[in-house]
């Protein structure tokens, strides 16, 4: 299987970077959070504001895989309107069927 050559948005890294940032500060102020994540996940964050970002992201995650970890999707705005209250992110974690 080729893969094609994913061609990163500008500012890709600090885009992800940043939007990093927010997940660990909400995951810090909201430390139950943790009770109903897997262990050892990986974390894909999608930008609901910034679709090339998202894109990007879930192309990555199809590229290379989580490693056999579980996946947690966090959906969180990239851009704040509001910076005294900033939202909160929503997250997801897929359930695996077994047939």
């Amino acid at each position: 299987m080729t893969h094609r050559k994913i061609e990163p948005p500008t500012n890709v890294v600090e885009q992800n970077i940043l939007l990093t940032e927010k997940m660990m500060k909400f995951l810090m102020d909201h430390p139950q959070v943790f009770d109903s994540l897997p262990d050892k996940f990986e974390l894909v964050i999608l930008p609901d504001d910034d679709p090339e970002i998202r894109q990007y992201n879930l192309e990555l995650l199809d590229k290379y895989g989580s490693e056999g970890k579980p996946i947690v999707f966090a959906r969180i705005k990239a851009h704040s309107e509001n910076v005294a209250l900033p939202d909160e992110p929503r997250i997801f974690v897929p359930i695996p069927l077994t047939v």
